[in-house]
């Protein structure tokens, strides 16, 4: 199992990003693949969640509104659609792939990325 991020980088605050997450290795639709962010200093923090079979998505509080996750199955891959951004956005992005337990946890994914950087500054 596989999972590689690209996308990031800097923008102002205001603008836009996507990142992907190309994932392979899994057999089937039936998964659920998280993104995290962790900013300098601070732990690793939850974003958005979607699951691969029937699309169903979930967000963080702080990014609802300005993110979108969505999946191409034909592809494998997810994205992660940033709007709005602002400076505490700034952390180094992560997807993952769901295991079990609660699905806000690091602890509960098991396969990760090596990350992407987003840097939103003026």
């Amino acid at each position: 199992v596989q999972l590689v991020e690209s996308g990031g980088g800097s923008v102002r605050p205001g603008g836009s990003l996507r990142l992907s997450c190309a994932v392979s290795g899994f057999e089937s639709d039936r998964y659920c693949v998280g993104w995290f962010r962790q900013a300098p200093g601070k732990e690793r923090e939850w974003v958005s969640q979607i699951s691969m079979d029937d699309g169903r998505t979930a967000y963080t509080d702080s990014v609802k509104g300005r993110f979108t996750i969505s999946r191409d199955n034909a592809r494998n891959t997810v994205l992660l659609q940033m709007n709005s951004l602002k400076p505490e956005d700034t952390a180094v992005y992560y997807c993952a792939q769901y295991y079990s337990g609660g699905f806000t946890s690091p602890l509960s994914y098991d396969y990760w990325g090596q990350g992407t950087l987003v840097t939103v500054s003026s």
